[in-house]
C-alpha cells in the first residue's frame, strides 16, 4: 500500500495513520534527504531483525541507524559530549549520520551494540513521523549495488519491488542516490567514515 505525503505540508491525518501501523508492529518504507529507507520502531524486535534479514545485515557486527526528531530525543539513546553536540546542532537536520555511543535506555535487541547512528534528515515527512510516534525509528537504505537507479528512486516502482514485504510505502516524491555522510564522534576527534551527499561543517 501506498500513501502520498507532501514534503511541503505533511498531512497529520496521514502521519497519525502511518504512526497507527508502526505502533502495530508494522514496517514501512520513508524518504529521506538522501535515499528511501526501509523503517520500523526502534522497539519492534521482529521489524529489525526482518530488516536487517532484507538487507543480509549481521545485526551484531553491522551498525543500525536511527532517526530522531531532535538533540534532546538523541540524548536518550546515545552519548553527547559538548563537542558532538554542537557539531550535531550545526549540521543537523541533514544528510550526515553521526556515530556515537550508545546509551544504557537503548532497547533491548541493541544492548549489546556499543555505537548507534544517528540521522536527523532534512524531510518533513520523516521528521514528522518520527516526532508522532514519540520514539526513533531504525532505517537502513534500501540501495543496493545491483539495483536500477528507478527501483531506489521511484516510488511507485519501490512500491512495486517491495510492496509486498512492508506494509506501507510513503510516497514523499523522487528519491535520491546518493547516500549520507557518515562521521564517528566516538573518538576525541571526529573522522569521516564515508563521504557522502554532504560536508561536514565545524
Amino acid at each position: 500500500m501506498i500513501i502520498k505525503l507532501y514534503e511541503e505540508n505533511p498531512n497529520p491525518a496521514e502521519i497519525r495513520r502511518i504512526v497507527a501501523v508502526l505502533r502495530t508492529g508494522g514496517i514501512i518504507i520513508i524518504p529521506t534527504d538522501t535515499v528511501y529507507a526501509f523503517a520500523c520502531s526502534i522497539f519492534n524486535q521482529a521489524g529489525v531483525e526482518f530488516i536487517a534479514k532484507l538487507k543480509n545485515h549481521d545485526l551484531r557486527r553491522n551498525n543500525l541507524s536511527f532517526i530522531c526528531h531532535a538533540l534532546n530525543q538523541v540524548s536518550e539513546f546515545a552519548k553527547m559530549d559538548d563537542f558532538a553536540f554542537r557539531i550535531m546542532k550545526k549540521n543537523l537536520p541533514g544528510p550526515i549520520t553521526f556515530i556515537l555511543q550508545g546509551s544504557s535506555k537503548l532497547p533491548k535487541l541493541f544492548k549489546n551494540k556499543k555505537t548507534v547512528g544517528i540521522r536527523m534528515p532534512a524531510n518533513s515527512i520523516a521528521l514528522e513521523i518520527v516526532r508522532e510516534l514519540g520514539n526513533p525509528l531504525m532505517v537502513s537504505s534500501i540501495f543496493t549495488d545491483d539495483e536500477t537507479t528507478e527501483y531506489i528512486t521511484d516510488p511507485e516502482l519501490i512500491e512495486e519491488k517491495y510492496g509486498s514485504q512492508v506494509d506501507l510505502v510513503i510516497d514523499g516524491g523522487m528519491g535520491g542516490i546518493f547516500h549520507s555522510t557518515i562521521i564517528d564522534c566516538t573518538e576525541d576527534e571526529p573522522s569521516i567514515v564515508r563521504q557522502g551527499k554532504a560536508n561536514l561543517v565545524f
